[in-house]
Order: structure tokens, then sequence, then C-alpha cells
């Protein structure tokens, strides 16, 4: 198995998905739902990577390296449109993790992000989104203390000083709150159900 050209074609849809995220924040197109164009492209990276997956099983460092192990993660982590696939990616990156061939942050990122288009709550407070206020918060989660807990044992900080570096971070891309919030809710209940993540 050639590895190596493997690992270079996983950093080529990681690099696509990173220039078309650019570009969105660019012309200011990020904020407004989510994008056809990069829907297209996350679709199409799934497609691929899920090929990949049937020939190799999981992408892991001792196979591809670090940099395509990280840009595996983040191409399954923007497969939203994808249920089955991510929750594939799921059950595969947790043994891998067990392993130690992957990142336990990365399988962090993906269980929650899992649990919030599920309507669950998150166990590492790691996803976030718009609130009333206006404001980047995390979605929903069971309790601080605990998340808190969870978060240091895979080496995160709290979820305190998360949230001030994502709010600083959406800032400094210009990113800004939904106008209608509420309208906003609607449209992604009415996506989750669509895409098959809720009933």
């Amino acid at each position: 198995m050639d590895y190596k050209n493997i690992a270079k074609k996983i950093i080529e849809l990681k690099n696509a998905d990173l220039e078309l995220r650019d570009k969105l924040i660019q012309t200011g197109q990020l904020d407004e739902g989510y994008n056809k164009e990069m829907e297209k492209l996350h679709n199409k990276n799934a497609e691929a990577l899920d090929e990949i997956i049937d020939a190799i099983g999981y992408p892991t460092i001792d196979k591809v390296g670090k940099e395509a192990n990280e840009a595996t993660w983040l191409i399954i982590q923007h497969s939203i449109g994808q249920p089955s696939f991510m929750k594939k990616c799921e059950k595969l990156l947790e043994k891998a993790v067990n392993d130690n061939k992957a990142n336990p942050k990365n399988l962090a990122y993906l269980t929650d992000r899992i649990a919030v288009f599920e309507g669950k709550p998150q166990r590492y407070g790691t996803q976030f989104d718009w609130d009333k206020n206006k404001e980047l918060s995390p979605y929903n989660f069971d309790d601080l203390t605990k998340v808190n807990q969870r978060r240091k044992s895979i080496g995160l900080n709290t979820l305190e000083e998360q949230t001030e570096i994502i709010r600083t971070q959406a800032k400094n891309e210009n990113q800004s709150p939904p106008i209608d919030f509420e309208k906003r809710k609607q449209e992604i209940k009415k996506w989750q159900k669509k895409v098959g993540w809720t009933k």
C-alpha cells in the first residue's frame, strides 16, 4: 500500500477545504447558514476519505504521518451532512486512540459534534454556537465541573478559557451573529432532520 501518496491525497482534501473556508471568510459568506459550495465540498471530501478508509482502515499516525492524520480528522469533523460516515469514523478513531495511534483531543471534538447534531449534551464542551445574547457559547453540556475534568484529562484548557479564545477568534475573523436567532435555530433543526441526524 502506497501510504505516502495516500497521505498526500488526504492533505490535498484538507487544503481544498481550508482554502474555500478562507475565501468565504474574505467575502463574508461564512455566517449565512451552511454555504452550498462548502456543503458540496464537504460531501465530496467525505466520499473520497471513505474510499481511503475502506482501503487502508483509519489513517493513523503510524500509517500516514501526523499531518495527514490531523487532516483526516478535519475532513471527518466537516462531513456534517454524512451522519453514518461520521459515526463509523468515531468508532474507528476511538480504537485508534485506544491503540495510541491518534489524538484523544480529536476524538473528544468528534464525539461532541455528533452529540450536538443528535441533540444530546456534549461531554467536553468543544462545540460552540451563537446564543440569544449574540455571544458564542458552548452548546448544551452535562456539568461544568465534569466537563473541565474530562478536558483536563486529555490536555485541553478549561471551558471558560476556551470560550474566551473562541469569542476572540470570531471577532478577528469578523464573524457576526445571525440576524434572526430563532429563524436560524429552526433552519438548523430542519437541516438535522433532512440529513438524518434527528427524526
